[in-house]
């Protein structure tokens, strides 16, 4: 995914001679928190800042809240957006991908960032879009689940849960191989009626599961798994209550 699928196009504008009043104004109006001081080209916008919500704030005195439109202290203040912008701010371009912008975000503790082609304005992404790509990748309305198990054992996990769902009749919606706590996980989520017998599988053949969450239809039920008396479950015929384990993961 690249940052140009999540970004809003179009974003909000102003120049760098806008009052702050008026710049407080339009992000009431718009219900935005940030605005991108531009100046026109011929070509497209150029960006030359940003501003946000608390730039905006710091602009008037303590008792004033220039977000109120119609208050009657809103231009108690003779400041323009060009003295309280940040001038050239970060910025990432349409093909950035969706994990780097993340990392930018973090990294510098900003919450959006301007999209440029070449020069010109094409958008903005900010930490909204970010948690709205993130969610994508789970997200399903079908019955099924999430499970995270235990990936430590060299081995391709895109062949062993692509192996599993076709065995128990699941189709796979997401794969995801992370690291938590400096040990490797894979979070997959899976659709079908089959997702007991997967688990039973993957604890069985040396996978302990570290969680499930369940979905169906809105309804979802997390399961933290219990811990074992044994370290590897290996009965042909598990009890319910052994069917989402909990062991070291380093075993």
């Amino acid at each position: 995914m690249n940052v140009s699928m999540w970004m809003t196009r179009g974003p909000a504008t102003v120049v760098p001679e806008t009052p702050a009043a008026e710049a407080a104004k339009l992000m009431a109006q718009k219900k935005v928190r940030r605005l991108l001081v531009v100046e026109p080209w011929p070509d497209g916008p150029r960006l030359l800042g940003i501003i946000s919500a608390k730039d905006v704030i710091h602009a008037f005195p303590p008792h004033v809240n220039p977000f109120a439109i119609e208050g009657p202290d809103a231009r108690l203040t003779s400041t323009t957006v060009a003295q309280i912008m940040t001038a050239s701010p970060r910025s990432v371009t349409p093909d950035t991908p969706i994990e780097e912008a993340a990392a930018l975000m973090c990294a510098h503790k900003i919450g959006a960032l301007p999209v440029l082609r070449d020069r010109t304005l094409a958008g903005i992404i900010t930490e909204s879009d970010i948690f709205r790509a993130f969610v994508s990748l789970f997200a399903s309305d079908e019955k099924g689940a999430r499970i995270t198990f235990d990936a430590t054992q060299s081995e391709d996990v895109f062949e062993l849960a692509g192996k599993l769902s076709r065995r128990h009749q699941l189709k796979v919606i997401s794969l995801i191989w992370t690291r938590h706590e400096e040990l490797p996980v894979c979070v997959v989520r899976v659709v079908g009626d089959g997702v007991d017998k997967m688990l039973e599988e993957l604890w069985s053949s040396g996978h302990p599961v570290v969680n499930v969450l369940r979905f169906a239809g809105e309804v979802m039920e997390f399961i933290q798994p219990s811990t074992p008396s044994l370290p590897h479950h290996k009965s042909s015929e598990p009890s319910p209550s052994n069917l989402y384990p909990s062991a070291d993961r380093r075993g």
